[in-house]
């Protein structure tokens, strides 16, 4: 308490000599100047531009490094001083995605009209199927969204791939037992940080609302059934979640386990002294276990994606085998979920798309081997015939490419999306608004894909490197406002609403009460569309059925 104390006393005396004439946190300069406020672990200095203050690499957890690898998160070190948080923390460790990735990464970054006041705040969980991604990524830009929905935006770094995702039993924590889902484990203390310091960022640390895209809306969902996080939350906004399941997204514990054993044997070492291999070649053997067609490799399970595994503490079952959250939620999903993979904007596959009848077999195949160990040829033909009477009794495109875009989007995100959205409408005792957001990208692109709703909802289909794909005209910035204002009313008290929108009901399946946002009328409440293709998903046996 007293080292604290002093602490806390030199940093104010440093943040007086910052801003003359402060000598409370909190002084929020003019646009183009700096903010000084003080949170838990010393005074931070951040930027101030357009009515908005941004504070960027703030470590939130001790660097999970040396001894700290695989472990529990531990509280970041407080710091004599000011801390400069102008710039972003490295991104957590990945590939090539994003360069001078770390293990060192553990930074929160936050958005905030003003530093007083009590706002409700939004955190943000970024996606990219456990494996990369980062707050600091231009698309999760939290200004446009702090300052049209006056609130607190907070998104942070994870731990990714082998180091985040993953069960073993030799690599428990001593303090705190646990030996799984470091990744989750690290959201969890993320959650708790903010709850701790909202407060000196003008944000109400009792009115927390959770949002995540694709692997952050899986993580979104999973911290909502966890007890110690569910006490610091209000509501959850889950988008494109890739709902966890065995072998798609998952590996079993015994699995996990033994994926850990192999890679400890390839570099010459034992689980436990995995800490102290240079995290580069850990990161290595860990890819080249998942290198290559699910079906050629040695282990069965993480077969698209590597994510949490159960471990009975942090997961204690996968999605559709648990209670739907009881929070007030607001799912959403993206029209054509799988024109992110097959349309474009071009990444994360580059092709080539099928252009006749093999060719299409061969990539629904390929599909299917995403989330089956065994994939027959009735197997393929019993799902194109079903989406080909689909298409036919709804006016859908057939061809080779809108089929497969639609195969490979409904059996792994929108199906158990949509599911469990109807079984909590039956069962969970929350209110919940489910939206289809459906605004398409620029020719030759087509569809709305995985991902297009972060452009929109942070307002960054406005950037240079988007506006391309995603628009910047008129209506894209309508329907982007109109994504904000639902959100953050949504995160203010739970009833979403905007100017550009009608009345927003709460889901009951099979009327018209979702809310479907963009195309040229913006927003409109109608019944989700294209149900007859998800028929298909409840008998294949493919994926759970929650």
């Amino acid at each position: 308490m007293m080292r604290r104390t002093f602490i806390t006393s030199a940093a104010a005396a440093a943040a007086a000599a910052v801003l003359p004439g402060t000598a409370t946190a909190g002084a929020a300069p003019a646009s183009g100047g700096r903010t000084v406020t003080a949170i838990e672990s010393g005074f931070v200095r951040g930027t101030r531009d357009q009515g908005v203050s941004v504070f960027r690499g703030l470590p939130y957890a001790a660097p999970p490094v040396g001894e700290l690898r695989f472990a529990s998160p531990r509280p970041a070190e407080p710091w004599r001083g000011v801390r400069d948080a102008t710039a972003f923390g490295a991104p957590s460790l990945q590939g090539d995605y994003l360069p001078d990735s770390s293990e060192d990464s553990l930074f929160a970054n936050v958005w905030t009209p003003g530093v007083r006041g009590r706002r409700p705040v939004i955190v943000y969980i970024h996606g990219g199927g456990w494996f990369l991604g980062a707050g600091s990524e231009p698309d999760y830009d939290g200004a446009r969204l702090a300052a049209r929905g006056d609130v607190v935006v907070v998104n942070f770094n994870y731990r990714l791939g082998a180091l985040g995702w993953g069960l073993h039993p030799d690599l428990a924590d001593p303090e705190t037992g646990h030996s799984a889902d470091w990744g989750l484990q690290d959201q969890a203390a993320l959650v708790q940080w903010v709850r701790r310091n909202a407060p000196s960022f003008g944000g109400d640390p009792d009115n927390i609302t959770l949002c995540g895209t694709s692997a952050g809306g899986s993580s979104t969902w999973q911290l909502a059934l966890l007890p110690e996080v569910r006490r610091s939350i209000r509501r959850i906004v889950p988008i494109s979640a890739k709902h966890v399941w065995t072998p798609a997204s998952s590996m079993d514990p015994d699995e996990s386990a033994a994926v850990y054993a192999a890679i400890a044997a390839e570099l010459g070492t034992t689980v436990r002294g995995l800490r102290e291999v240079p995290a580069d070649r850990l990161k290595a053997a860990w890819e080249g276990v998942f290198s290559g067609p699910p079906g050629e490799r040695a282990f069965r399970g993480g077969r698209e994606y590597q994510g949490p595994v159960v471990d009975g503490h942090w997961m204690t079952g996968h999605d559709h085998a648990l209670p739907t959250p009881d929070l007030p939620s607001m799912p959403v999903y993206a029209r054509t979920e799988g024109s992110f993979f097959t349309t474009g904007p071009g990444y994360p596959y580059d092709g080539p798309m099928p252009g006749d009848e093999q060719e299409l077999r061969e990539k629904v195949r390929e599909v299917l081997l995403k989330g089956a160990v065994e994939v027959a040829d009735s197997d393929v033909e019993d799902c194109l015939d079903a989406y080909r009477e689909a298409a036919d009794a709804d006016g859908l495109p057939a061809d080779p490419v809108s089929l497969w875009t639609e195969i490979w989007g409904d059996g792994l995100f929108r199906y158990q999306i949509l599911r469990l959205a109807e079984r909590h409408a039956r069962e969970g005792g929350a209110p919940q608004y489910l939206m289809e957001f459906a605004h398409p990208v620029k020719a030759p692109n087509s569809g709305t894909p995985h991902e297009a709703t972060s452009k929109f909802l942070f307002g960054t289909h406005r950037l240079p490197g988007n506006s391309g794909d995603y628009g910047d005209g008129p209506l894209e910035r309508t329907v982007s406002d109109t994504f904000i204002d639902l959100v953050s009313s949504f995160a203010r008290d739970g009833s979403p609403s905007s100017p550009g929108a009608p009345e927003w009901p709460v889901f009951e399946p099979g009327s018209d009460t979702a809310m479907i946002l963009g195309g040229e009328d913006v927003a409109r409440v109608a019944s989700p569309p294209k149900q007859r293709q998800l028929g298909y998903w409840d008998e294949a046996g493919w994926v759970p059925v929650p």
